[in-house]
C-alpha cells in the first residue's frame, strides 16, 4: 500500500533545523506543499533568523518542491495568524499542521527558575495551542485535517532534570486528546508523535555510535504516517532508530468500596486488586471513568 498526499498543504513549525527539517523535506518529496516555519533561535530560544527557514524552503525549491518560509514565533498569535494566511494565500488552503517547534532550558527542579519553566511550556505546549487554533476552523470547514503534536519519552515516563520539558511534553497528550473528540466528526485527525534522534537537543548526551543510529529520517518516517490520509485517530507513535510502538494510557478495573470502607487503610490493603491488569481498557473520554465507577457503585448494592 501505498501512502500519498495529493494537493496537501501542510505547515511545520521548527522547520529549520532537525527533526522539523527532516519532515519539511519529506513532505515536499511526497509532493506536499510545505510552509517552513522556523524562528531561527538558539536551542535555548534564544535570538532569532531568518535563515534557516529559508534555506530550507529553497532546499525544498531546488529539488522541485513548493515551499515558502516563515519566521514566525509560534508563541505569538498575530505572527501565527499572518502564517496561516499567507499559506492560504500561497497554497490555496491548509491540510496538515506539524507543531514540532522546541526549546530547552534543562536544570533540575530545585535549581530551575520559575521563568524557565514557563517558557518552556509557553513554546511546546502553547505554542502548539495557538498554531492549531489559527486552522481549527479552516479545518472543520473543509472537514479534513492532519493535526501531529510532538511529545517526548521526557513526557511519558520521565527525565530528570526536564520537569518544565516533561510537563509539556505530556501536556500535548491531554490537547491531543480533548482535541480528537472535538474533531474527528469534521475530518480532524489528531495525533501525538514522540521521537528519539540525533539532533542539536540530543548533542552530547548519547554516544557517537548510538547517535548514527537516531537519524531524524527514521522518525520522519513516523511523522508522515501521522500525516497521511491513512492516518489514525488519537495515537501516541514512539518513533526512533527504526523502531516504532504505540503508548497506550490504560485504567485498571480497580475496586469499588462501600462508604464504611472508603478510607485510606482499606485502600491499602486492596492495592494489589487495584493494581491487578486483568481487564484494565482505554478510556474513550473522561467520562467513561465517571461511569465506571458509577457502575460498580450501583452493584454493590
Amino acid at each position: 500500500m501505498s501512502i500519498t498526499f495529493k494537493d496537501r498543504v501542510a505547515i511545520v513549525t521548527g522547520a529549520g533545523a532537525g527533526l522539523g527539517r527532516s519532515h519539511a523535506l519529506a513532505l515536499a518529496k511526497r509532493g506536499v506543499k510545505v510552509v517552513v516555519n522556523d524562528l531561527g533561535g538558539t536551542v535555548t530560544g534564544e535570538g532569532g533568523s531568518p535563515g534557516p527557514a529559508e534555506q530550507v524552503a529553497q532546499e525544498i525549491r531546488d529539488g522541485g518542491g513548493e515551499a515558502i518560509a516563515n519566521g514566525a514565533s509560534v508563541t505569538d498569535p498575530a505572527g501565527v495568524a499572518t502564517m496561516v494566511g499567507e499559506a492560504i494565500d500561497a497554497f490555496g488552503h491548509v491540510d496538515i499542521l506539524v507543531n514540532n517547534a522546541g526549546v530547552l532550558r534543562d536544570k533540575s527542579f530545585s535549581k530551575m527558575s520559575l521563568d524557565d519553566f514557563r517558557f518552556v511550556l509557553d513554546v511546546h505546549l502553547m505554542g502548539s495551542v495557538t498554531c492549531t487554533k489559527a486552522v481549527w476552523d479552516h479545518m472543520r470547514e473543509r472537514e479534513y485535517g492532519r493535526i501531529m503534536m510532538t511529545s517526548s519519552s521526557s513526557g511519558l515516563y520521565g527525565n530528570f532534570g526536564q520537569s518544565n520539558y516533561g510537563a509539556a511534553k505530556m501536556g500535548l497528550v491531554g490537547l491531543m486528546n480533548v482535541l480528537h473528540i472535538e474533531g474527528i466528526q469534521k475530518g480532524i485527525h489528531v495525533n501525538t508523535l514522540a521521537p528519539t534522534a540525533a539532533t542539536r537537543m540530543t548533542e552530547g548526551l548519547i554516544p557517537e555510535e548510538m547517535l548514527k543510529l537516531m537519524t531524524p529520517e527514521s522518525v520522519t518516517a513516523g511523522a508522515l504516517y501521522l500525516c497521511a490520509d491513512e492516518a489514525p485517530a488519537r495515537l501516541i507513535l514512539a518513533a526512533g532508530a527504526g523502531g516504532y510502538a504505540a503508548t497506550r494510557i490504560t485504567e485498571t478495573d480497580g475496586i469499588s468500596l462501600v462508604p464504611e470502607e472508603q478510607t485510606p487503610e482499606a485502600i491499602l490493603a486492596q492495592m494489589e486488586t487495584i493494581l491487578n491488569r486483568e481487564g484494565e481498557q482505554m478510556l474513550e473520554e473522561g467520562s467513561g471513568q465517571t461511569m465506571k465507577f458509577l457502575q460498580k457503585a450501583m452493584a454493590r448494592g
